[in-house]
């Protein structure tokens, strides 16, 4: 099994030398210096690498156990490889000092979090889920909730969960039937279903928070009757320790294509008395709490797709340095190893490019939300806001597809021994599969993306990004050395600003409005990524370039400019593609008639 080395030296370009580590410099980092960050990068790696990357595979061979008593045993290792991350103060790095956290900026935990993806998706969601309760509960819970619960939240030494889907209520969450009854001591009491709960029951933690999407008897229907509640496991003492165990109980683990390691569960809430809860925030508005913790997972997710295709490009090429066959095309030898052929140097060369832009482009938008949360004045702050929203479904719907992608062609590079299990290359693409499904399905992110966030303000914030790809494009025709790269850029911006007005042309007719943003939804999010994740390329070249001038000629930089020249040349085109698919219309999807097929 080949090992996986985090991509500490990948990362650190990104922070110190596209983002020159400007989340440093925002109010409340005063302490946090680069060579902090550096030495938090190579702990994390060491963890990365050494505790968790060796559970990867045995994790997926084993599973979870559900067993007779109703509990949740996760894979052998599992548990001490998340104590671990406990001790070691992880789960908080991101979050506020304020809340006992270590108020890192979140471009440096978005940066661990890949890391940890990469060596273990499965282990990784649990913090995933956890650091979602957190962003909830800070945002909207009562002072005694924060207080009695965020705590140990941010030690870890409790998790978190997001209890949304139900048998009936996927993506429309206006179906959500699962009650909450009140009760006179301002309590209430639960009964219902909930499914494909992430790390909904394990052996791992003392406690698990479910943060519960339910309405109440008198509720309307629809979104406005659903509240959000919190449903601990355990019971919580007024002293803080653990009383009695609620009426919380795993039905059944599923059992799923991929991310064995982590137990995905049917919880049933009240199958006796009632699980006790608590309302978090205003009575009525559970989707918009939720939403709080669904936009921080949203780009975690994406995250965690970067870190899969990290793991996918690192196991090819070690096998196609590895492995021998056919005879070289330039040497003429017979016992050349697979990575000679241009063929398979085209699937190496295309995961790398698309990871490191990927991160790029995922990195940047995590210094956006450092500036929405951290700059002293109020309209930079409201500035960078509008860009996150715009680049969060990106990043999610993206980064995710392009994952599967990836992995798809680290399986492909290995050959038949790709469809065997014992390389983990096809792990991987497992693994991978449910990125683009969970936390909203990118066709929802598509939608969220061209219906909500860019009819909001008219393309306003798309079209403030738009101007700063056309400013990097100049850039690169001004250096002569990279003006096909340029041309290129500079092109793909042309495309996305006449797409946008395309959609936003379309969206407006009171008739087929909204019609016309579903068609063009998705084709319109990946010519939005391919071209986010150009212009990206485009400053790592422009970066690079700059460092090989100044006499810092490592092969690292010139792998870069090899990156970006495949992303911008090769890799962007076919996205630019989208344009005309936008162009052609919708009469074909109208007319199709899937009954009758």
């Amino acid at each position: 099994m080949i090992s996986f080395a985090a991509p500490v030296r990948d990362l650190r370009f990104v922070l110190e030398e596209l983002l020159e580590h400007g989340s440093l410099a925002l109010p409340g980092f005063e302490e946090t210096s680069p060579d902090l960050v550096e030495a938090v990068l190579e702990e994390a790696a060491k963890l990365a690498g050494e505790v968790w990357a060796p559970l990867n595979a045995s994790g997926d061979r084993q599973g979870c156990t559900r067993r007779e008593d109703g509990g949740v045993s996760v894979p052998d290792g599992f548990a001490e490889a998340y104590q671990a991350y406990a001790e070691g103060g992880w789960n908080g790095i991101g979050v506020p000092e304020a809340l006992g956290g270590q108020g890192l900026p979140e471009v440096v935990a978005s940066s661990v979090q890949e890391m940890l993806h990469g060596a273990n998706m499965a282990l990784g969601l649990c913090p995933m889920l956890t650091a979602g309760a957190i962003e909830a509960l800070a945002h909207h819970g009562s002072e005694e909730q924060q207080a009695r619960y965020l705590p140990k939240l941010v030690e870890g030494t409790w998790t978190g969960t997001m209890n949304l889907t139900e048998p009936q209520a996927g993506s429309d969450l206006s179906k959500v039937r699962t009650r909450a009854v009140p009760q006179e001591d301002g309590s209430y009491r639960l009964f219902g279903q909930k499914i494909y709960i992430t790390w909904g029951e394990h052996d791992a933690a003392e406690n698990i928070i479910h943060l519960v999407l339910a309405r109440k008897p008198d509720a309307p229907e629809g979104n406005k009757g659903i509240s959000l509640f919190l449903v601990p496991k355990f019971l919580v003492n007024e002293d803080g320790s653990l009383g009695a165990r609620n009426d919380v109980t795993c039905a059944s683990i599923e059992h799923k294509l991929g991310i064995h390691g982590s137990p995905t569960c049917t919880l049933s809430f009240g199958e006796n008395d009632g699980a006790i809860g608590y309302l978090v925030g205003e009575e009525g508005r559970g989707l918009n709490h939720m939403f709080t913790m669904m936009n921080e997972a949203r780009h975690k997710v994406g995250i965690q797709g970067i870190g899969v295709a990290e793991r996918a490009c690192q196991h090819a090429l070690a096998y196609a340095l590895d492995r021998t066959q056919g005879r070289s095309p330039r040497s003429g030898r017979s016992d050349c190893t697979i990575s000679d052929h241009l063929d398979v140097r085209r699937m190496l060369l295309s995961m790398r490019a698309r990871t490191d832009a990927l991160r790029a482009l995922a990195l940047y938008c995590a210094a956006q939300l450092d500036l929405a949360r951290h700059a002293a004045d109020e309209n930079e702050r409201a500035a960078a806001q509008a860009r996150v929203d715009v680049l969060i479904p990106v990043v999610k719907s993206f980064s995710t597809d392009q994952a599967v992608e990836i992995a798809s062609l680290g399986v492909q590079v290995h050959g038949g021994m790709g469809f065997i299990e014992e390389t983990g290359a096809a792990q991987l693409l497992r693994d991978a599969r449910i990125a683009p499904i969970y936390e909203g399905t990118n066709g929802i992110q598509a939608l969220d993306l061209a219906g909500r966030k860019l009819q909001r303000d008219g393309g306003a914030a798309l079209g403030g990004l738009i101007d700063q790809v056309e400013t990097t494009a100049a850039a690169l025709e001004a250096s002569g050395e990279h003006a096909a790269l340029g041309e290129s850029l500079a092109g793909g911006a042309a495309d996305l600003r006449a797409a946008m007005a395309a959609v936003l042309e379309a969206g407006a007719d009171p008739e087929s409005g909204a019609d016309a943003v579903q068609a063009y939804a998705t084709p319109f999010l990946n010519l939005a990524g391919h071209v986010l994740c150009a212009w990206q390329m485009g400053q790592a070249t422009l970066k690079a370039s700059a460092a090989i001038a100044e006499g810092r000629d490592e092969p690292f930089y010139q792998a870069k400019r090899q990156s970006a020249d495949y992303a911008i040349r090769q890799w962007l085109p076919v996205g630019r593609a989208q344009r005309a698919v936008i162009e052609a219309g919708m009469a074909s999807l109208v007319a199709f008639d899937a009954a009758a097929q």
